[in-house]
């Protein structure tokens, strides 16, 4: 089972100037239990805005550049070449970037979404999702609190 996790703005924005937007403790303290001690495939460009492999998880490089390496984490070439690497996880999770997660989208069994009830100026943006191939299977839905400046919700789909 291939996992996506994202967090998402309502006009899809990911992130801007390799940094995320926005700022939901609640999602980053969900994201860190949701993908404790599983492999975790992302691009280079996600990598680098992070700086460092995430503790407690297998950190999967995606990038073009056969001659990438990073400490502590396991570079691949490809998709396909990721998800061969982290054949050992039941659940490994896609977390981007845009390419990765348009590349994703084709063979994804689970999307496991923050949804962030605002509009956001980026520069990267989360595909289009087929809502005809996803069916909704959990949602919370939260309001803008002290920590947490936006409303959002965590949705989770499954492929039909």
């Amino acid at each position: 089972m291939v996992t996506i996790i994202a967090a998402i703005a309502k006009n899809n924005a990911l992130g801007k100037d390799n940094q995320l937007i926005w700022h939901l403790p609640a999602d980053l303290k969900r994201f860190k239990n949701v993908t404790l001690g599983h492999h975790v495939i992302m691009g280079r460009k996600t990598f680098e805005s992070l700086n460092k492999p995430l503790p407690n998880r297998t950190t999967i490089i995606i990038t073009r550049d056969t001659n990438y390496t990073a400490k502590g984490c396991i570079v691949t070439n490809s998709l396909t070449d990721a998800l061969n690497a982290a054949k050992s996880d039941k659940d490994p999770f896609i977390l981007g970037g845009a390419e990765i997660y348009k590349q994703a989208l084709e063979i994804a069994d689970v999307l496991d979404l923050t949804l962030v009830h605002h509009e956001f100026d980026a520069d990267v943006f989360f595909p289009e999702i087929d809502m005809s191939i996803w069916k909704e299977i959990s949602r919370q839905d939260f309001e803008a609190d002290d920590k947490n400046k936006y409303d959002y919700s965590f949705v989770k789909y499954n492929r039909f």
